[in-house]
């Protein structure tokens, strides 16, 4: 599905489905946003403390499906937190399929973003919310163009450490997220994947969030489902500034038990200053030297 890139004057529509919009902040981050060129425009309910931790889930769902069929958004862009996975049985999928258009995310948001590519075949993008256009980083806003303005590039672009953990080579459909909320997708009936397709596997995690014995918790739950059999090759994103020892040994025991290559960068995920953007549903190519698109 072809989707119309980004011009001056497009509407990014904002929604919060896991987390309760600050007005402080949101008052900063819309107009950065309008100062790129773009109009904005913000879910009814993102202020709402409903339930005191979150709007209702059908409020969040509202929002979100009212940008889905707002024809005038060319955009929708959340953010993480908790709770995104509250929205899926609301959702309306069809329209997404009908009316496509961008949808970008982070975090909690990797839940809602495989289940609209899984649902409707639409690619989604993982590795930005609206938090970023706060205190928006040249990384950042270079990925953003790539993607959502210029189109189709051809190579993530990464800087600092790109640290083969395994070698080899694999190409495949690209899909992940954030770590816990990809494992907790696996065996759910909003997740789905071809069973002789090929998948490049991205995944991301913090210190903040999550220890090493957590992650490889969840390393462990997607190796003991079926889906394991179709990857490829792993890329793992930012973790801590200084990556311990014993979480990149983790990864490469994921790499040598499956026979694929597996990759540790810091250009995308809960870092302070690079959140690259990676596809949902596109196929690439991984090697020791980066990350291609091939389609």
């Amino acid at each position: 599905m072809e989707i119309p890139l980004l011009i001056k004057g497009s509407v990014i529509g904002i929604v919060a489905p896991s987390h309760i919009a600050s007005a402080e902040r949101y008052g900063r981050i819309v107009p950065e946003l309008e100062r790129l060129g773009f109009r904005v425009k913000l879910g009814e309910n993102v202020y709402k403390t409903t339930y005191g931790y979150l709007a209702s889930e059908r409020e969040r769902a509202g929002d979100f499906n009212a940008m889905v069929a707002d024809e005038t958004v060319n955009m929708v862009l959340f953010g993480g937190g908790e709770g995104g996975n509250e929205l899926l049985p609301y959702i309306d999928f069809e329209r997404v399929r009908e009316n496509p258009k961008f949808y970008c995310s982070f975090s909690d948001g990797t839940t809602i973003l495989n289940a609209i590519h899984a649902r409707t075949g639409l690619p989604v993008f993982y590795g930005q919310g609206p938090g970023m256009f706060y205190d928006l980083r040249q990384f950042d806003y270079r990925h953003f163009c790539a993607r959502f303005i210029e189109g189709k590039p051809r190579e993530f672009l990464h800087t600092g450490r790109w640290l083969p953990l395994t070698e080899g080579s694999a190409d495949g459909t690209l899909i992940g997220g954030y770590t816990r909320n990809f494992a907790l997708l696996l065996g759910s009936r909003y997740f789905s994947y071809d069973e002789d397709g090929r998948y490049l596997l991205f995944l991301e995690d913090h210190e903040k969030f999550s220890g090493v014995a957590e992650v490889s918790s969840y390393l462990s739950h997607i190796e003991q489902s079926g889906f394991i059999r179709r990857v490829t090759g792993l890329l793992f994103g930012h973790y801590a500034p200084d990556v311990p020892q014993h979480l990149l040994n983790r990864l490469e025991r994921f790499g040598r038990a499956h026979g694929i290559p597996v990759v540790y960068c810091d250009a995308f995920g809960h870092s302070d200053d690079r959140h690259g953007i990676l596809p949902i549903g596109v196929r690439g190519g991984l090697d020791g030297g980066g990350l291609r698109f091939l389609g």
